[in-house]
């Protein structure tokens, strides 16, 4: 059975109150936050030894310093860090600690428009506008380019500015003023509360069986329902076995990858954990699966983190076969702490081991069956090929299943 104090362990990317209280002699000044990271570090980090470095020596010398303002704060925690020789544990503004939490709760208030910045425009320009959004209501369309908001231009403003300028309360009123074929165009907008959706899914028929296909692009909070949806839908509409796209998931919440295992195990390990004290703990399958039919899944490169804890589980247990390129490598677990003035500190507090005690840190997860694209290929594949005929791990990954079918309907 597994402990509640586990399941919060690994509730990797959630934002949490810092246990440790901030010297009142640092209060209301930059060195306040600095000594935040330093306890959160101090008391959370994997490695005990600090990347065998004096940790307490490094307090002394970021306390000893003089800051100005925030900003040289924050320069001097992100400089402190490094010396950790750990790329995931770093340090997060306000407006990106905002980011991280809305993406990992799947739902954020404002406007519903992505951005970017191109080259060939000074100003940034929509490359998406999502459902059901205020934006999408009101008209905005994918290439529009943002001039204004509220009539403050944003020329010259980073991405993290220009969001700064469109976000704000939910209920409050917005201007965003878009240039569109040489012509401006107002639009007042009310900003609300958007849900960010991680799952696509679709029935398809392929070598004359019904095949559900599923796409899980993050694993924020809301994507176990998601999929125990999509795979309900699909089991309605008489999908006889699933194709599982992982392919481009980044990851995000590990407590989400156990609990959408959970939907294909019968029975097994799916992960288990070291922490800085050596101590393993283990979660196993809850012995409730939604589905049994037969699973193919699909990886690259990109696929990382709690993607990788996923389809080490599933292949460890021979649930499913996996068809695509090596995973990306990423073998341990963080967690974001929220820190007084809005700011954040991702920090790795254990490391992972699939359900066969494999450490794929730097590694990756090798497929079953290797399918790669050629580099030619590779640079030309857009995000609106995948799933159809030019798609061949896609392809590879029907043939499979469909092999799988044929094979449970013989004598």
């Amino acid at each position: 059975m597994v402990k509640t104090a586990f399941l919060a362990f690994l509730f990797c990317l959630a934002a949490s109150p810092l246990m440790a209280q901030t010297p009142i002699a640092l209060e209301d000044s930059p060195k306040a936050v600095i000594d935040e990271v330093w306890q959160t570090v101090n008391r959370e980090y994997v490695d005990p030894t600090f990347n065998h470095q004096d940790w307490l020596a490094t307090r002394a010398k970021l306390l000893a310093g003089d800051y100005k303002d925030a900003s040289e704060a924050y320069q001097a925690i992100r400089k402190s860090l490094k010396t950790l020789g750990d790329p995931y544990t770093r340090f997060l503004e306000p407006r990106e600690f905002q980011a991280l939490r809305d993406s990992t709760a799947g739902e954020l208030v404002g406007v519903g428009i992505l951005l970017n910045l191109v080259e060939s425009a000074k100003t940034p320009t929509i490359v998406s506008v999502l459902k059901n959004s205020p934006a999408s209501r009101a008209g905005l369309q994918q290439r529009d380019e943002l001039i204004a908001v509220d009539g403050k231009p944003t020329t010259g403003l980073d991405l993290g500015g220009v969001s700064k300028l469109i976000r704000g309360p939910e209920g409050s009123k917005v201007v965003i003023s878009v240039l569109r074929n040489n012509q401006k165009y107002d639009y007042p907008l009310v900003r609300s509360s958007i849900i960010l959706h991680v799952v696509n899914s679709e029935l398809k028929e392929e070598n004359g069986k019904k095949i559900g296909y599923i796409r899980l692009k993050e694993f924020s909070s809301r994507a176990p329902s998601e999929m125990r949806e999509a795979l309900i839908n699909l089991s309605l509409q008489g999908s006889e076995g699933w194709v599982f796209d992982l392919r481009s998931n980044p990851g995000g919440v590990v407590i989400a990858a156990t609990q959408i295992a959970n939907l294909f195990l019968q029975s097994g390990t799916i992960v288990s954990t070291l922490d800085r004290g050596g101590l393993r703990e283990t979660i196993k399958s809850d012995r409730h699966p939604l589905t049994a039919l037969p699973l193919v899944l699909i990886v690259d490169g990109t696929s990382a983190s709690a993607s990788e804890i996923l389809a080490g589980a599933l292949q460890d247990n021979r649930r499913a076969t996996v068809v695509g390129t090596r995973t990306y490598g990423k073998g341990v677990i963080q967690k974001v702490n929220g820190l007084s003035d809005g700011s954040g500190v991702n920090v790795t507090i254990a490391r992972y081991r699939t359900p066969k005690g494999n450490d794929i840190h730097k590694k990756g997860i090798e497929p079953d069956i290797l399918i790669d694209f050629s580099a030619e290929k590779r640079k030309s594949f857009r995000a609106e090929q995948m799933a159809t005929a030019t798609d061949i791990q896609y392809q590879q990954a029907v043939a499979v299943l469909t092999e799988k079918l044929a094979s449970a309907e013989r004598p």
